[in-house]
């Protein structure tokens, strides 16, 4: 794929990026995701070369650099076939928000490890009767009298957390003066007494595994919430929902990569009618030519939603955040649709690895935000149109 709009420094670690990914595979993937094990070798050897905290801080151990950069990380590694889900939710999204606003202490105890993946971290929103609306989250956090804080409350779909250190869980708060709730991020560790987390079952094959949270009466010291409790809000919630969009743009992108490169190989040498390969015929070709413009679209308003977050515009990012994940997902489903109707029965077959995202395509859909939030954001923010709701 084109990548004129990019530095050298962007080409390079692309290329190297894509030769990591390539070693590995979507088999080492998919055999992983069959006995429920983790990529732990592809997330050591990425953390390792300086990737999976390319966007940290150098002063914490981390790149210096951007979501730019982080985003064509998880979109090379998806083209390669072996994407790394924790990658939106560890240095993305917490590495984000600490780096950005938790205290010295905090930065000086996670960002190191989340920069060279010695330490991971979940991210806990969604709740079972909140869905995508952050507004009616009921995860709620209280004085303990003693300097401390008591988390009680539920979260759902929360990936990877038996493999994460500590989760950052999005609660509410009462503020002193208004005696109205506001938001608030913890840092929860794996053995706080009194959270627990079971696995949700899911149809779909994946290496990083779903979970519900129940915090009961959870106990954390004073250092636990991210920042100084006069500074929580909104700020930090969507410092992190920015970048959470961005990699999920980066995800659909490389997996639609992927699944038209498979197809377009297939078609260059499958051959059936008068000795000339399928890819010949326009009834092939034009569709694929199509998934790979509107990946190439998706890409590009990733790169400015990345741009916009890395030069300190949050309203701005938001806009094209969920501009670039909802371009990005419908571009996946079209192109991994198309991907396996041009192999046929094929299609379906583990040989050929693509029958599995179907459902992985979709997903890109629903999570981290449903399209229709997302055209729901469009409508009010940048249209001005009047709420439904």
């Amino acid at each position: 794929m084109s990548t004129v709009l990019e530095t050298e420094e962007h080409k390079a670690l692309r290329a190297a990026v894509a030769a990591l990914g390539k070693r590995f595979g979507r088999d080492y993937t998919t055999a992983l995701a069959r006995k429920g094990e983790h990529p732990r070798e592809l997330w050591d050897e990425a953390g390792k070369l300086g990737y999976l905290g390319v966007n940290l801080p150098e002063e914490y151990g981390g790149g210096g650099c951007g979501m730019a950069e982080l985003s064509i990380v998880l979109e090379e590694l998806g083209a390669a076939g072996s994407p790394l889900l924790m990658l939106v939710v560890s240095p993305a999204i917490c590495g984000t928000v600490i780096a950005r606003f938790g205290t010295e202490a905090q930065k000086r105890a996670w960002l190191p490890g989340l920069a060279d993946g010695s330490l991971t971290m979940s991210f806990g929103i969604t709740e079972p009767d909140a869905g995508s609306n952050s507004h009616r989250i009921t995860t709620t956090a209280r004085h303990d009298g003693e300097g401390g804080w008591i988390l009680s409350g539920r979260k759902v779909f929360i990936s990877g957390v038996d493999i994460s250190d500590a989760t950052l869980i999005v609660g509410r708060t009462e503020d002193a003066k208004s005696g109205k709730l506001k938001p608030c991020l913890f840092i929860v560790p794996r053995d706080a007494p009194g959270f627990t987390h079971t696995p949700i079952e899911m149809e779909l094959q994946a290496a990083e595994k779903q979970f519900e949270l129940v915090l009961d009466d959870v106990r954390l010291p004073a250092g636990a919430l991210v920042g100084e409790e006069a500074d929580t809000g909104l700020l930090q919630l969507f410092a992190g929902l920015n970048p959470e969009r961005i990699m999920g743009a980066a995800f659909a992108i490389g997996m639609g990569r992927y699944a038209v490169g498979r197809a377009v190989e297939y078609a260059r040498t499958r051959t059936v009618w008068k000795g000339a390969p399928i890819g010949s015929h326009q009834a092939i070709a034009h569709p694929l030519a199509q998934a790979h413009i509107e990946l190439e679209l998706a890409r590009l308003m990733m790169q400015k939603a990345a741009k916009l977050v890395d030069d300190g515009d949050d309203i701005g990012a938001g806009e094209a955040a969920n501009m670039a994940k909802y371009a990005a997902a419908e571009a996946c489903v079209r192109a991994v649709d198309q991907a396996v109707h041009t192999l046929g029965g094929n299609g379906l077959t583990r040989e050929y690895g693509l029958a599995s995202l179907i459902t992985a395509a979709r997903v890109s859909r629903i999570a981290p935000v449903s399209r229709e939030m997302i055209l729901n954001y469009v409508s009010h923010q940048t249209l001005g149109l009047p709420k439904s709701y």
